[in-house]
């Protein structure tokens, strides 16, 4: 498809005066368990060329057929992006010359997407309204291979690893709406999350089943025509994206600012050098010789199949904020980040249905979990505090059973030895100090301590909180906090007369 070329020049970091014109290409493995036109099976990390056939290959005499689950799942997705399902599709050949595609061309679609005219809705963090961005269409492809490069003793070696090509996928095409790096950053989560939602996809771009192409332009102002643009290709983290963006937007502004011309091109994000490097100039539709595949003849989606798939779609993720917020009272930071995927919104609603206490659940949610959970790189499948352990030990805090610093050591014993909140009290003694122990306490820590209390009642208030780390220390930190303080404040009302 092309050499790598010059890369381009890093510019300065400067405000520009122009508005950035940002449409977003986005690639999307859908949840199969064959290939697009074939029965190969696909499986991240299976050895090189393992799973390629002979219609992956192209050879001699095969022909393609349409996986019907492919098929499923990307109506499910054009609903759910709020699409136009076109009753007639078809599949075109689109063609380029490379290494990773074994037939020499990719069964694509070209003027008959199945899918066009849906939105994605976002609302940005402090932002009075939500922004709209439209979706342009949406089409199902093959991929293609994988090229592996290696360097090693002085000698430049390249791999071929056709094992990916064939799988299924949906390209999601943006029009050209988004204004800023941060716009492309929450379409692209917004789109993630409706996604996964639906269960169409496992959206892991580190795996490469979610890629994103960014085409980058600039202009004048909003009433001026777009720039000539860039693409970017194979963006495969939201941090790249973001990065990218920024980049092309400073370096088309500073040839402009130059007096020079922009030039259409595709290029490549450099995460380590943080710049884009050209592969190749100007492409177009007409270089890929599309025409429609004469081996696989138009397709007609029949309403009742439309309809059908409609009905079964589950709750979209903004449908489930709405109701975070109105059945559960929780603020809508806590709505959105509960309802971006399927398991930790079903770990929620569980943890709630246990515990009685939604807000409380949200807390532990999406600050502890969430938190473990990125930072030992587990899914909820492998997480040892189960929705009902975390459920029951809230409902224990909730009941005066425990503390709230207990609850953190309680849950870090979960996690750890795989026990339930019982098992750890019985084991660890876990257990709230009487309260009628409490008075005791505190006459001791105002008897060992009478500077600091003439202090208080002086009027400094902020060395309360001596006081009331010094009772926590007597219980061991098993004092009920809000009791300490409030037992406190009595005592020392007492003193004042």
């Amino acid at each position: 498809m092309g050499l790598l070329l010059t890369g381009f020049t890093r510019p300065m970091s400067k405000e520009t005066a122009y508005e950035p014109v940002i449409g977003l290409e986005v690639h999307c493995q859908l949840k199969t368990r064959s290939k697009i036109f074939s029965s190969d099976p696909y499986e991240y990390g299976a050895p090189a060329n393992t799973q390629a056939g002979p219609v992956t290959l192209g050879l001699p005499g095969v022909l393609p057929v349409l996986n019907e689950e492919v098929l499923r799942l990307a109506i499910m997705a054009g609903l759910a992006l709020e699409c136009k399902i076109h009753n007639i599709t078809k599949f075109d050949r689109k063609h380029y010359f490379y290494p990773d595609l074994p037939k020499g061309y990719q069964i694509s679609q070209y003027d008959m997407p199945y899918a066009t005219d849906g939105q994605i809705v976002f609302r940005k963090k402090d932002a009075a309204d939500a922004t709209k961005i439209r979706v342009h269409r949406i089409h199902m492809e093959e991929d293609a291979g994988k090229l592996l490069h290696s360097y090693t003793g002085g000698v430049a070696q390249s791999f071929v690893d056709l094992n990916r090509a064939g799988v299924p996928l949906l390209e999601i095409v943006s029009e050209p709406d988004l204004r800023s790096s941060e716009d492309a950053y929450h379409y692209l989560q917004t789109l993630r999350s409706i996604l996964r939602n639906i269960d169409v996809t496992d959206g892991n771009m580190e795996e490469g089943s979610l890629r994103c192409d960014a085409n980058v332009s600039i202009r004048k102002g909003p009433d001026a025509p777009f720039g000539t643009r860039v693409e970017i290709k194979n963006l495969n983290s939201f941090k790249a994206v973001r990065a990218a963006i920024d980049y092309e937007i400073a370096r088309q502004a500073d040839v402009l600012d130059s007096g020079g011309k922009i030039i259409q091109a595709t290029a490549l994000w450099d995460a380590d050098k943080r710049e884009t490097r050209v592969m190749r100039t100007k492409e177009d539709a007409d270089d890929y010789r599309y025409f429609p595949d004469p081996d696989l003849p138009p397709y007609y989606i029949a309403d009742e199949l439309i309809e059908e798939i409609g009905d079964q779609l589950p709750e979209l993720p903004a449908a489930k904020r709405a109701r975070y917020g109105s059945e559960f009272g929780l603020p809508e930071y806590d709505a959105d980040v509960l309802s971006r995927d399927r398991e930790t919104a079903a770990y929620f609603e569980e943890v709630t249905s246990i515990s009685g206490d939604a807000k409380k659940s949200s807390n532990w949610v999406k600050d502890e979990v969430l938190g473990v959970l990125n930072k030992n790189d587990l899914s909820f499948d492998e997480y040892k505090v189960t929705a009902p352990r975390l459920g029951r030990m809230i409902k224990l805090l909730n009941d005066g059973k425990i503390t709230g610093r207990m609850a953190k050591q309680i849950f870090e014993h979960m996690f750890e030895e795989d026990l339930d909140p019982e098992n750890v009290i019985e084991k660890y003694g876990y257990k709230p100090v009487d309260a009628s122990d409490l008075p005791a306490m505190i006459d001791k820590v105002f008897a060992d301590n009478p500077e600091p209390v003439q202090k208080i009642l002086e009027g400094n208030d902020r060395v309360k909180g001596f006081l009331v780390g010094q009772v926590m220390k007597a219980s061991k930190g098993q004092a009920p906090a809000d009791q300490v303080n409030q037992l406190i404040d009595e005592k020392l009302a007492s003193l004042k007369g």
